[in-house]
């Protein structure tokens, strides 16, 4: 059995939060679509993200991120600080 590392990739992600929400839209170029924002106190923002994969829905605190290729994918926050490290 063989062993292999991950290349190190350069990405560019965006926080899925209600107060970037334009920055989005044009940040993923509408691959981000049916923003449901909840009217009460504890909602939870959803919106549908285009993959390549099929359609996933991207959870508010959830990361967008561009791949290298130019596709868009939401992550979950726990994994995106255990896979990514900003590289201003």
């Amino acid at each position: 059995m063989a062993k292999y590392r991950k290349k190190p990739v350069v990405v560019e992600a965006k926080e899925f939060k209600r107060e970037n929400l334009k920055e989005l839209e044009y940040f993923t170029k509408g691959n981000l679509r049916d923003v449901n924002i909840p009217r009460c106190l504890d909602g939870i923002m959803t919106a549908k993200v285009d993959t390549l994969e099929g359609v996933y829905t991207a959870t508010e605190g959830d990361y967008i991120i561009k791949g290298i290729k130019g596709e868009f994918y939401p992550c979950k926050p726990d994994i995106f600080e255990q896979t990514y490290e900003r590289v201003d």
